[in-house]
This record gives C-alpha cells, structure tokens and sequence, in this order.
C-alpha cells in the first residue's frame, strides 16, 4: 500500500519526538487514526472531550517541549479552543490537527462545516489548512517550527480527503531545528542596568516562568545586591526552593511580605515575568524589567528600564557588573516579615476545622507534606489556586501546572492526564475545585481507561468559592454560586477506580496516605469549609467596603446565620485587618 498524507504526518509527528495525539476520533480523522495504529510508534488517547484533550496535550508539551492534540470536523474544533487558548497564553508549543470537511465541500455550509482559519486565528502563532497533498508536509513542517520557536499554539488543518491522499515528497527541508541562541542585552545596556543597581541601597528582584532556569544565578545576584527575592505563582517551583533570599509571592493569591519587599525598595528588578496585576505594583520605584519578549517589556508598569534577553544570559553577564552591597539591613527586615508571615499562615493548619468543614489550608498543607519530593502538581483556578499557591512548596524537582494567564475552569484533572501519560514515573496530584471536577467529569473515564495513576483531591466547598468571594467584596450577596455535588467518591467508583470521601479532619492525613500509597487512580473527596476566604496581600478599602456591605445584606436578608459562618471562619483573617 503506497503512503497516505495521514502516514506522513505521523511519521513527521514521531521524527519530531511527539508520543501521543489527544482526540476523539470520527470522520475527517478516521485515516489519521489508522495511521496511528498501523504505525505502532504513536499512541492515540481518547479523551471524552476535545477540550480535556487540549489540556491534557498542553500539559505534556509545557513538561517535554512539544505535544500534539486533534479535533475532528466543526464541534470537534470548536471543543477544542478553551485548552488553546489556555496553551497558547501560557506559551506552551503545541501541535493542533483541525481536520475538517472535505474540500470539495468547502464554501457550501456543509454538514459541521467550521472556518478554522477564523476560529483559530486569536489562539496560534500558525493557523493553515492543507488542500493538497504537496502543502501537507510543508505545512506540518512550518507549524512545529512556529510552535517550538514562538512557544505557542500551531493549528495545521486537514481536510478529511487530502489526508488519504498519496503522500507527496517535499522538495523542501523536512527538518526541525532546535536552537538555543545565546540572548542578552548589549554592553552598554548592561553597564546602564549595573549602575542602576549599584547606586540604590535596596532593590527588590521578582520572578516569573522566565527566570525557571536562571534559579543559581539568580540566587547569586541576589546575593550580592543584599535583595529579597519574591515571585509570581507560576514562578514559584522555578525560584523558591533553596533560596535564603526569598518572601514567597504576591498578586491575588500572594503574601503580604512580598508586596511589602516590592513597595519598600528603591529599585524593582523584574526578571522573566508578564505579572498581570498592576494593582500589586508600585508606581513611586525605579522599575527594571528584562524579558526574552520585546513586546511585554512596559505593558505592567511604567520602566526606568527595558531590556531583552534570556534571563539566564543577562544575568550571568550582569554579575561580574555588581558590587557587592555590605548592608543587609534592608534584606534582613523582609525576611524577617516573611518569617511572621509564614506563622500567620501556619494558624489555619493548625485550625483543622471540623465535620464537614475542614480548613482548605490544612488540605493543602497535607499534601505538601506527604507528596513525593518530584511531585508533579495540577490546580484548578479558583480557591485551588489559592491553597495551593499559599501551601505547595517547591524542591527542585516538583512541576505546577494551572492556568496561570487564561484562568479558566477545570484545568486540573485534564492537566493532570497529560502530566502521567508522559511521566508515568512520577507522581501526579490534582488539587480540583468541585465546580472544576463537575464540568468535565466524563473525563474521569479516561483516567480508568488508561490505568493512570493520578490523585485527584477534590476541594469540595459545595460553592464556587472565588466567585462568591468576588461578589461579597464587590458588595454584592452572592447568588447561585452554591452547587448540589455529587458523592464524587461513588462516581470515581462508577468510573471504575477508587473514591474515599473525607468529612472529618482527622480522617484526612490516613485518607492521603492511603491514596498516595496505592499504585491506581484515587479520588480524595474532601468536604472543605465553604466559608475560608482568600484575603489578598493588599486589601483595598473599597474591599473592606464592600465586604461589609454584603455582610449586611444578608443580615437584612435574615441570613445571620450564613454571616456568623463566614465571620467565624475567618476571625484570623479579619484580625489581621483591624
């Protein structure tokens, strides 16, 4: 049998190091399906929902650098977009097959018909489709090349007729290159970034993502300036572990301490990082930032400087620039802060809660302490992030996925597939939100399918927490955010894996024990207290303001009841307020 299209495209795919394609299959993708089989070096996982399986894909290419997801024709594509969004604002190279109808089809509203260049274009750093045989492989070969080298997603259309088409040689390179260019400011940039730096008694370093693989360096310069060093959330495995510098995060889900180290320096240095919250920087500080990409140098914050490069170059180049500062004094006083912040925090482990309202915190505490060394973590948005990001602490070796820039629901669970399918020797824990876990629950079939031995830890509040939280501080009751779950533990089960429900704190150390130990899927179903809040590291009065002023509604509503709740559930919060 002479090649097909569809043969070609997983022999580029496995030339390319890609081990799977997430999908489900049917019509315009039946001939790349049976490519997948009769090749033997590919595996096809079918998920539930396309959706799941961009996630899923989005996972294993932000962990191995490149992975690859498919849908078939219109509801198959249009399931798949909140995952590349997902991927491709987080800058995660990322294949998308988009097969579609066939082309002589095309321009007549056919049956499930999409535009899949309009659908695609907000979602990709490529998006085209392949009418022909002789397009296919050029076209596959552009798309990878855009996703390794823009780190985003590329949508390669395929036509259901063109993939059983006979493939057609290129008269084209079919290679892939993989470079790693050495990028820094020039020297004179970098001797303006030095005297800056030098000049001010107390600078202040943030990090992001872009600083993951500058941590030694970092930790050096940091060193040398006497600088507390804070970070973004999805910086924080990159820079928190061994570090004598740092206190810990700030934004929404952050720290008082590192607000505090950014809003008491002279100078803030942001390193590799796109911090989204204006609100949580200052605006009376020299600000620096250096970033590998122009284009978000400035869009956060006013800059009295703005430089390109890799942060692992600069800096490297940057230290033999810095003067060792001999007063720690500014340094000391941040840690010192991060010291008393840190037992703040410890008050709502210690307060385990009580039936059916265990605290989130010791949740998330408890999982810190009893996951592997090399963990890799999954968090829902939402309240999950918020005990994660506060309680999850970095090694070294532990990865934490989310959707850090889309933000959207459900990330968790489809995350955590992709992360075990192509890490099948490391420990894979999700930390769901109930609302999460519910709008993809189908999936959970798919964790059974393949035997994957992921645990799911469900933060079971009964509520759409942070939405709720959204509303009470915009002064608004919140409605409709409470939810009527599902035992989630007999769905597991349903599903053919084990459930343990959790509704007393003490049942909950031996209840992940026990999940951690077993070689299977596990879903851990914790009946949290739906009343802990999440208070930021900044409270604005507006805040305060409107906090009160639900509080007050729901008195007039005759919800008393549901006020002392929510007030005794966070007495220590509120004391900290006063």
């Amino acid at each position: 049998m002479s090649k097909k299209v569809a043969d070609q495209i997983v022999e580029m795919l496995v030339e390319n190091n890609v081990k799977r394609i997430y999908a489900v299959t049917g019509d315009s993708l039946n001939e790349l399906n049976d490519a997948v089989r009769r090749s033997g070096k590919i595996k096809w996982i079918h998920v539930r929902h396309e959706e799941v399986g961009a996630y899923a894909a989005a996972a294993e290419a932000e962990l191995d650098g490149l992975a690859c997801c498919a849908g078939s024709c219109g509801p198959g594509h249009v399931h798949l977009i909140n995952g590349l969004y997902d991927a491709h604002r987080s800058g995660v190279p990322l294949i998308a097959i988009a097969s579609t109808i066939n082309t002589p089809e095309f321009g007549t509203d056919y049956f499930q018909s999409t535009n899949t260049t309009r659908l695609f274009d907000d979602c990709s750093c490529y998006n085209e489709i392949a009418t022909t045989a002789e397009q296919a492989p050029r076209m596959l070969q552009t798309a990878i090349q855009h996703a390794l080298h823009h780190k985003g997603v590329a949508v390669f259309g395929l036509p259901g007729d063109v993939s059983k088409m006979p493939a057609a040689e290129s008269a084209t390179a079919m290679h892939n290159y993989r470079n790693n260019p050495i990028i820094r400011p020039n020297d004179a940039e970098l001797d303006q970034l030095a005297e800056i730096l030098n000049a001010h008694p107390k600078v202040t370093i943030f990090c992001g993502t872009g600083a993951d693989d500058a941590h030694d360096q970092v930790i050096e310069l940091a060193g040398k300036l006497k600088a507390p060093i804070g970070y973004s959330f999805r910086g924080k495995m990159g820079m928190q572990y061994d570090n004598p510098y740092e206190v810990g995060m700030t934004g929404l889900l952050g720290l008082p301490s590192a607000y505090h180290a950014m809003h008491e320096a002279n100078v803030v240095l942001l390193l590799g990082t796109d911090f989204p919250y204006t609100a949580f920087m200052p605006t009376d500080k020299k600000i620096i930032q250096i970033d590998l990409k122009p284009e978000r140098l400035g869009r956060r914050a006013k800059l009295d400087l703005g430089l390109c490069g890799n942060i692992k170059d600069t800096v490297e180049a940057l230290l033999p620039l810095v003067t060792a500062k001999p007063d720690d004094s500014f340094l000391m006083a941040q840690l010192a802060l991060y010291e008393k912040v840190k037992e703040n925090l410890n008050i709502y482990v210690n307060d385990r809660g009580e039936k059916d309202r265990i605290s989130p915190e010791y949740v998330a505490h408890t999982i810190d302490k009893l996951a592997a060394h090399d963990a890799i973590f999954t968090v829902d948005t939402g309240m999950c992030c918020v005990w994660g990001a506060r309680y999850l602490n970095a090694t070294g070796k532990r990865k934490l996925l989310g959707s850090f820039n889309h933000g959207s629901m459900a990330n968790a669970m489809p995350m955590a597939i992709g992360a075990a399918l192509s890490h099948p020797d490391q420990q894979v824990v999700a930390l769901c939100g109930d609302g999460g876990l519910s709008m993809l629950l189908g999936d959970l079939a798919t964790i059974h399918q393949y035997k994957l031995p992921i645990k799911l830890i469900v933060f079971n509040n009964r509520a759409l927490g942070m939405v709720k939280l959204e509303m009470e501080v915009a002064g608004l009751p919140d409605n409709e955010t409470d939810m009527v779950n599902p035992d989630f533990a007999l769905v597991a089960a349903a599903m053919g894996f084990r459930g343990i429900t959790v509704d007393e704190p003490h049942e909950l150390e031996p209840a992940l024990k026990e999940a951690f130990q077993s070689h299977g899927p596990v879903l851990v179903n914790v009946m949290t207290n739906p009343d802990s809040l999440a208070m930021p590291p900044k409270i604005e009065w507006k805040q305060m303001k409107g906090y009160a002023t639900t509080m007050s509604k729901l008195i007039l509503g005759g919800k008393m009841e549901e006020v002392l709740d929510t007030v005794k559930a966070n007495y220590k919060h509120l004391s900290e307020l006063l």
